[in-house]
């Protein structure tokens, strides 16, 4: 099974665009796609205001998708070409009690593409990458611990410095840089980057 993930380092810099694109634009590979979201704390909103995100009785729930109208991310996901979609949610800091019935639901998968940051504190991905904008000043704690595993770095085009604060990005100084200026958030260079590592896998496996 090969798998990607894709992360970023805040809300709403293009992550799910970064995966649906990928999945249009690979779609020999049978993806399965997988969005995971932490809730609490304000985690999964802008202003810390209640979301849609938390379960009614449990500390995680995994959901299936089957809606392919593009009205939520992981219907989107499914809009793209992927085969599966699954849904992923967690109470802020309890990822590990899913992650057993996580790993069977993927058992048999062709390729999965997920869209996480924190999911690299049980997985090792075939490629890692990260999505960031230096005009969007969130900089999440689980994109810092994880910035240094980045295969290559997706980065919104932007004028001036970063807005982000005592963030150094010398963990991923000499990693392939792929310059975005939505739309397009998957540009060729990034395609082909993906589908040559993904292949280099498949040799050495």
């Amino acid at each position: 099974m090969a798998l990607i993930v894709i992360g970023g380092h805040s809300r709403s810099v293009g992550k799910t665009s970064v995966v649906a694109g990928l999945i249009t634009a690979l779609k020999e590979l049978d993806w399965t796609a997988v969005k995971i979201t932490q809730y609490g704390h304000g985690v999964c909103s802008a202003n810390g205001a209640a979301c849609d995100c938390a379960t009614n009785d449990h500390s995680w729930a995994i959901s299936e998708e089957h809606d392919r109208s593009g009205q939520s991310d992981t219907s989107r996901f499914l809009m793209a070409g992927a085969l599966r979609a699954l849904w992923v949610r967690t109470e802020q800091g309890r990822l590990a009690e899913a992650m057993p019935e996580l790993r069977r639901r993927l058992e048999g998968a062709g390729s999965v593409i997920m869209e996480s940051n924190s999911a690299l504190r049980f997985l090792r991905p075939d490629l890692y990458l990260t999505v960031l904008d230096p005009s969007t000043a969130d900089f999440k704690n689980s994109a810092r611990e994880f910035l240094d595993r980045a295969d290559a770095i997706i980065l919104h085009g932007a004028v001036g410095g970063p807005a982000w604060q005592s963030v150094s990005l010398k963990p991923v100084a000499g990693r392939p840089v792929f310059r975005i200026a939505p739309p397009p958030y998957v540009t060729p260079e990034i395609v082909e980057f993906v589908r040559a590592r993904l292949a280099a896998c498949v040799t050495d496996n």
